[in-house]
């Protein structure tokens, strides 16, 4: 009576598991919507290339474009 007892807390517990883990990891599947985006940045496709300024007082020109990607 005592094994049978066992057997069945540990399968449920081992099926809650997997459900809780299954669940867990198509939410971090999903695609999230961004929808607040900043009305200046509407007319930004995903993909363009914008021009970034930085006040700084390095002569270093080898920083490249960033891109912005929305997903």
């Amino acid at each position: 009576m005592i094994r049978a007892s066992l057997y069945i807390f540990f399968g449920a517990t081992f099926a809650y598991m997997y459900a809780m883990m299954t669940s867990t990891l198509s939410d971090f599947n999903r695609q999230q919507e961004r929808r607040n985006v900043h009305p200046e940045m509407s007319d930004v496709q995903s993909g363009e290339e914008l021009l970034v300024f930085k006040a700084q007082d390095e002569d270093d020109d080898d920083e490249g474009d960033v891109v912005i990607i929305r997903k």
